[in-house]
């Protein structure tokens, strides 16, 4: 087949690169070798944030970019993006008062702020912030940024672009790609079958992230200048550490910042670290080292200090940043930069070094007119006034749209009724379809999972595994015991083999968070 775009990458950035493209009138084909943010996309800290360390490193473009793209997205996807309070207690041993007060001060003014409040002071002697912390601190700031559900952001933007016209290849790998007769062909291998297909395409889009190297001088030959900086972050889970649905952001001694955020209702989200890695970026996971290190960074400012043993999961990522030869891990820039390899008279090829999730989408629109420049196709920009897949909520009220799901279906219990609202929005009609009660929506396989769940994961969603459901598409292998997990894996393999049936009866246990310590360690989404 001929394709105006290949793109090769089931990222957020090849994800969205597809939506724009394809929502221009370009015909595109997505590959990811694994599933839809299988690696640094569904590793994040899972914020949509401006950056409010990254003014010290005086990156006001990026910063304001972010700035202005959380409220694009807040209203693109209320359903899975959301605002967040954020506290930040005064250390004066770190930065004092007045630089933390001008940092917030242009972190407000820098973007266009419409839906989120701005920042103020906070006395922790006498708010319900300071509850949860040592003595040692009486003084805060507070500000507003937003929580993205990471990997469903990828799912949503894939499902766009297929709902579009784009065909969207998960596990299959390209295995080479050849500028021929002013086309790229690529051969792309099917990673369970090993049939094999070649596609023609006019433009190459490598969004590989951690492999973008390799992809450009393993499976193309092409040189380019531009380097990236490979840079492991990790984060560690552990029971919930405060009440109240704001996070805190702690400066710690190295002068890095540490997050801990509410987290799927029963736990606490810390992290992240950064380190530069050198190994198979699939195989990248949490050292003790990075435990201990997050475990003693939050534990300067909970009065309740957090321990190894404490940890009921982690997770890590390979973030593929920009290399700019800053000496510090940390200090890497998180911008991104296109770099389109053009030789005359040959087919384009465009590969994204950096980047942060919060600025997809603009990078996408960026890299989408670029390609169209260079194949000569127009189309204008639309992206930042459409909403995603079950986004559609009229102006961007959840806790209305909630309502009126729970007036409509008065059977769903509430708390089911809020984790579909959530991860689907309005296309949870969709997977509800005309289920009249619970018995409607075929097996319940424990812990308000029920068999429509699965099926519309893997008809709507490009789920094929357990744990692209578990992990991915929820993060419901936090709460689930061993048995449901095994159960709902081992209904994805039967709807692989053609064995499914639709039934009634319950295959498994409820909720068992005790369940939890088998998974102690076990990396996100395929990292391992």
């Amino acid at each position: 087949m001929l394709a105006d775009l290949l793109v090769v990458g089931g990222g957020v950035n090849g994800a969205g690169i597809a939506r724009d493209a394809v929502g221009r009138g370009m015909s595109v084909v997505l590959c990811e070798q694994g599933d839809l943010a299988g690696a640094t996309s569904s590793a994040s800290t899972k914020l949509i944030h401006g950056g409010l360390r990254y003014l010290e490193y005086y990156e006001f473009r990026l910063v304001r970019e972010a700035l202005q793209e959380r409220e694009v997205l807040l209203r693109a996807a209320p359903h899975i993006i959301w605002p967040m309070r954020f506290v930040l207690p005064h250390d004066s041993s770190m930065r004092p008062a007045w630089m933390v007060r001008i940092g917030l001060f242009l972190y407000d003014h820098l973007g266009k702020r419409k839906l989120l409040p701005g920042s103020h002071g906070v006395d922790l002697t006498s708010s319900p912030a300071g509850r949860p912390l040592s003595g040692g601190f009486t003084r805060a700031f507070e500000y507003s940024d937003c929580w993205v559900e990471d990997s469903r952001l990828v799912v949503l933007n894939a499902m766009d672009a297929k709902e579009r016209g784009a065909e969207i290849l998960t596990r299959t790998r390209c295995e080479s790609a050849v500028r021929r007769d002013g086309l790229w062909e690529a051969t792309l291998v099917d990673c369970e079958s090993g049939a094999r297909r070649t596609v023609l395409a006019r433009a190459l889009v490598n969004a590989a992230g951690p492999w973008v190297r390799e992809m450009i001088a393993k499976r193309t030959g092409v040189t380019v200048d531009k380097s990236v900086r490979l840079v492991k972050g990790s984060h560690i889970v552990v029971p919930r550490m405060f009440d109240g649905d704001h996070a805190y952001i702690f400066q710690n001694d190295d002068r890095r910042i540490v997050f801990a955020i509410p987290y799927e209702r029963d736990f606490t989200l810390i992290g992240t670290t950064d380190l530069d890695y050198a190994g198979d970026p699939g195989a990248v996971a949490i050292s003790g080292e990075e435990i201990a290190y997050l475990c003693r960074a939050v534990s300067r400012y909970f009065a309740k200090p957090v321990r190894e043993s404490d940890v009921v999961w982690t997770y890590s990522g390979v973030r593929p940043l920009f290399d700019d030869a800053s000496g510090n891990a940390s200090a890497v820039t998180r911008d991104y930069v296109l770099e389109m390899d053009e030789p005359a008279g040959e087919a384009p090829m465009l590969s994204i070094f950096g980047g942060k999730i919060t600025t997809f989408r603009r990078l996408a629109e960026e890299a989408t007119e670029k390609l169209g420049r260079a194949l000569g196709k127009g189309g204008a920009t639309w992206t930042a006034d459409s909403p995603l897949p079950g986004g559609d909520i009229a102006d961007a009220d959840f806790a209305a749209f909630l309502a009126r799901l729970k007036r409509g279906r008065p059977w769903l219990p509430d708390a089911l009724a809020l984790r579909l609202a959530r991860a689907y929005g309005t296309r949870v009609e969709r997977l509800l379809g005309d289920a009249r009660g619970l018995d409607g929506l075929g097996t319940d396989f424990g812990g308000g999972v029920y068999e429509a769940e699965l099926d519309y994961a893997a008809r709507e969603e490009f789920a094929m595994t357990g744990d692209d459901f578990l992990w991915r598409r929820s993060k419901l292998g936090l709460h689930l015991d061993a048995t449901v997990r095994d159960a709902i894996a081992d209904w994805f393999d039967r709807r692989r083999d053609g064995t499914t049936n639709r039934g009634a009866t319950n295959q498994g246990a409820g909720d068992d968070p005790a369940g939890l310590k088998l998974e102690k360690g076990r990396s996100m989404g395929g990292l391992r």
